[in-house]
């Protein structure tokens, strides 16, 4: 029965890997359905002899290799990634071949730069333009300075003019105009005396006869005179103390306040007229930068058109080997657009290679870094490369879960030892992860193991029907589970547990837990 079982097992176990490896995921699950039927259907034959008929599966004791097995690609381990560093698209006018044995500076990618020559020629008007505009903003700042010191000395020279009108007329004219008008003063009253004793004279002459009334008329008519001119001399100086000496005084001193506001005003002025043109300057100096800036980024762009080899390498496209299941990679060629940081072309750094895969979110937890991995490829039928777990992603691949947000895959790097120098970039390959390796352990088929109350159980055949026996297992490999503890080998358990008597003890358990009084 065993051995008839095995067979059978196996059997149906490579038809498994078989059809997996050439279908989808989705046909995989229909795979695995088909293989569990074959196996119930042999165990069943195969232990028709009991009489119960339950199908069983025996505890087995032997080699048990826990890996994890998944699809990949052959990858140089160490390459120069050669991108695209245009801005936006462009197209390729000129590709190298692949597998070419390029040389450092060799020619290996030319992008049409036909557009960015015309944005050249054009940003080259814009640069003069923006360098015209800049001189004349240099020299509109010296001619604003220039005419800002002019006009602050200007004003400056009328404040202190002003200043010193003040000075000359409280220190000077006024004290002349106050002597004029005493000296007037005392002149006119002299004059007046002179004529006051002259009429005095008069009259005793012309008491006498010596002087003729018209002559005595004439002397009186000098003494009005002159009092006449005292009487004005002293208004005279009346006025000037009291009008003309506060008009002039107050006159000069709002003359020399308004020079002062005007001095200020045009300091003022002239320093905002400055800001302005350094401003102006400053402003137009930063745009002819700007478009000396955006020229010279145009004459890089031009020169990015043309890609050369870094250093010597093996020409490998960075499409080979890219296309999956669900979406295909259009192969690099001349006339297709490309993006920028878009990779274009691997020259490998040395002979070691690599396997990308990517790991399922369920296999996670087994994967660890340095595990060994063995690696066989299409291309190379017969040889097994090994290698080890390298570098294991962080996050999901988001491409992948775009495609189909259920399913999350991790990309992992696989370093293979020894020399590649028979493997080529691009090719098909399957690794197997090996995660645990026993040459002596207990197993059995996975479906066997049920979990009641979060403990792993299986269910024992007994003359009283199937009985639950709690067991302690460790990591499987989708196919067979590692025993620990609870069962020895040669004993039988279901194949297929009864699961609705295993969801009864389970709520028989929750029940139990629920009544049980608190510690």
């Amino acid at each position: 029965m065993n051995t008839s079982l095995d067979s059978s097992r196996n059997a149906i176990r490579g038809l498994a890997l078989r059809a997996a490896s050439r279908r989808p995921v989705v046909l995989a699950g229909a795979a695995l359905v088909v293989v569990l039927a074959a196996l119930t259907y042999a165990v069943v034959s195969a232990g028709g002899d009991r009489g119960a008929g339950l199908a069983v599966a025996p505890v087995r004791r032997g080699p048990l290799v826990i890996s994890v097995t998944e699809s990949g690609t052959i990858q140089n381990r160490e390459r120069v990634v050669i991108k695209c560093e245009v801005e936006g698209t462009s197209s390729i006018i000129y590709l190298v071949d692949e597998g070419v044995a390029a040389q450092e500076g060799d020619l290996l990618v030319q992008l049409d730069a036909s557009r960015l020559q015309d944005e050249k020629d054009q940003q080259q008007i814009t640069v003069m333009n923006a360098e015209a505009a800049f001189i004349r903003a240099r020299e509109n700042l010296a001619v604003t300075q220039s005419q800002g010191d002019s006009d602050i000395a200007t004003a400056e020279l009328k404040c202190k003019f002003a200043e010193q009108d003040l000075k000359k007329y409280i220190e000077g004219d006024y004290l002349r105009s106050l002597k004029k008008a005493q000296a007037d003063i005392n002149i006119a009253e002299e004059e007046l005396q002179r004529a006051m004793d002259k009429i005095e004279w008069s009259r005793r002459l012309a008491s006498e006869g010596y002087v003729t009334r018209t002559e005595l008329q004439a002397d009186e008519l000098a003494a009005k005179r002159a009092q006449i001119n005292l009487d004005l001399a002293q208004t005279d100086l009346a006025l000037l103390k009291d009008y003309t000496h506060m008009r002039n005084l107050d006159q000069l001193r709002s003359d020399m306040e308004q020079a002062q506001e005007a001095l200020g005003r045009t300091k003022r002025s002239a320093a905002a007229d400055l800001v302005q043109a350094q401003a102006d300057l400053k402003a137009k100096q930063s745009e002819y930068e700007r478009q000396q800036a955006r020229l010279k980024k145009i004459d890089d762009q031009i020169a990015k058109c043309r890609i050369t080899a870094p250093k010597a390498g093996m020409v490998v496209y960075a499409t080979t080997g890219q296309s999956s299941r669900w979406r295909s990679t259009e192969p690099l060629a001349e006339g297709q657009q490309v993006r920028e940081r878009q990779e274009l072309i691997y020259l490998p750094s040395s002979d070691s290679m690599k396997v990308d895969v990517k790991i399922r979110e369920a296999s996670l937890r087994k994967i660890r870094q340095e595990m060994p991995v063995r690696v066989t490829v299409d291309a190379v039928p017969g040889r097994v490369f090994w290698g080890r777990v390298g570098k294991i992603a962080m996050l999901p691949d988001a491409t992948m879960a775009w495609l189909n947000p259920d399913l999350k895959v991790y990309g992992t790097e696989i370093y293979l030892d020894g020399d590649g120098s028979a493997l080529r970039a691009g090719m098909s390959c399957r690794a197997e992860i090996v995660v645990e390796q026993h040459t002596n352990a207990l197993y059995l088929p996975v479906q066997c193991v049920v979990r009641v109350g979060g403990n792993p159980t299986v269910y024992v055949p007994t003359s009283d029907g199937p009985r639950p026996r709690e067991i302690r297992i460790g990591l499987d490999n989708n196919q067979d589970v590692r025993i620990i503890a609870g069962l020895q080998a040669g004993e039988e358990v279901l194949l297929s547990p009864p699961l609705a008597a295993a969801g009864a003890q389970r709520r028989a358990t929750i029940a139990v837990a629920a009544t049980a009084p608190a510690a």
